[in-house]
């Protein structure tokens, strides 16, 4: 099998998984009768494992090469949690199952990143064609797991997202072994100004997004829509995502990395703040849904080619793992129990400006890097 298609396959069966996790979790979770700041916390607690946890793992590919054997002990870390969670009685036994297997688990995706972004041998516009999988994965699970709770209970979701846990263990272990240039074990991970703005801003990214993925769902079924319409609203961001993925080595040959990301970031600063203070409009959310194209599609893009491009080739897994633990993992931590905290303290519109304000923040530190020729 072809590397490109090995690796898509494996970007679609992890996003079908992650993009029922993301809709459809908080809902589960609820229907288990946590509260919104139980919630928030659960959901935040992979995010913090990722502070730590990816950039151990990337430190030890780096040295000892090891990267498709980790990938394999991660995903299978993730199905033994989702098979475990039904049985799972209270809070704390949910929140201990998932922040323990989490600590193994986040160590895929940024692995798997730097497999691709190290086969594509330079030529950074190319992972956009590979990555949409991952995007098709989600919109076909946000899409399916909408018209499904219209008619069954959320209570089938663990299983649901067991089968292509297993089916992305199953992919894992045929990605082919690609060469890399090894760490020294006493090696230090370079750092420089444009990479330190090029973390801030991902954080910052990151911390935006946390009521999406957190209430979301919760936030539309308040308003009254229906799961269908529900799954149409996340499926049509991540249609928006598949555009850019197609388009991206054009979009990479005409605008700076930069320019993307400050860009990118502009349009979360709209997309956030209408979906907290219009989401009774339906043309304003599909809209804003739409914006998802901008605010994650490009922006994580353009944020993956430019670790590449800002970490040299002996530290290509910690640098990707690095910007998973700062971003997806302090951020979207952050952003998450932020969520919580403004949702019962405020409501959703506080919620969602709060990511409003995290998307200026971004914006802000993403502008420098202009002067950086990234």
């Amino acid at each position: 099998m072809r590397v490109s298609y090995s690796l898509g396959a494996f970007y679609f069966v992890f996003f079908v998984y992650a993009g029922l996790w993301v809709a459809y979790l908080p809902p589960y979770l609820a229907a288990r009768g946590l509260g919104a700041a139980q919630i928030a916390w659960v959901l935040a607690l992979p995010q913090l494992a990722r502070i730590v946890a990816p950039a151990a793992w990337g430190a030890l590919v780096d040295r000892t090469g090891a990267q498709r054997a980790i990938v394999v002990f991660a995903c299978a870390a993730n199905a033994a949690c989702l098979a475990l969670l039904p049985f799972m009685r209270d809070f704390a036994a949910i929140a201990w199952l998932i922040g323990l297997s989490s600590l193994v688990s986040t160590a895929a995706l940024p692995l798997v990143e730097a497999i691709t972004l190290g086969a594509l041998a330079g030529q950074a516009g190319r992972y956009g064609p590979i990555r949409l999988w991952g995007s098709l994965g989600f919109m076909a699970a946000v899409f399916a797991g909408g018209a499904w709770l219209d008619f069954h209970t959320v209570h089938t979701l663990p299983l649901a997202m067991l089968v292509f846990a297993l089916g992305a263990l199953a992919v894992a272990a045929a990605l082919p072994a690609q060469p890399l240039h090894l760490a020294a074990t006493s090696a230090r991970l370079p750092m420089n100004a444009a990479a330190a703005l090029l973390l801030a801003s991902g954080f910052c990214m990151a911390v935006a997004h946390g009521t999406l993925y957190a209430f979301f769902t919760l936030h539309l079924q308040r308003e009254g829509y229906g799961g269908s319409l529900i799954g149409f609203l996340w499926m049509l961001g991540v249609l928006g995502e598949i555009v850019v993925f197609l388009f991206l080595p054009a979009l990479f040959r005409r605008f700076a990395l930069s320019t993307i990301l400050v860009a990118s970031a502009a349009c979360g600063v709209a997309r956030f703040l209408a979906i907290g203070w219009a989401a009774d409009w339906l043309a304003v959310l599909l809209i804003a849904q739409l914006l998802h194209a901008a605010t994650f599609g490009s922006f994580h893009a353009a944020a993956v080619a430019a670790v590449h491009r800002v970490f040299p080739p002996h530290a290509q897994a910690r640098g990707q793992s690095l910007f998973s633990s700062v971003g997806y993992g302090a951020g979207g931590a952050l952003g998450a129990l932020a969520a919580g905290w403004a949702w019962e303290a405020a409501g959703p519109g506080c919620a969602f400006t709060i990511s409003s304000v995290a998307a200026v923040a971004g914006l802000l530190f993403a502008y420098p890097l202009k002067r950086k020729a990234l």
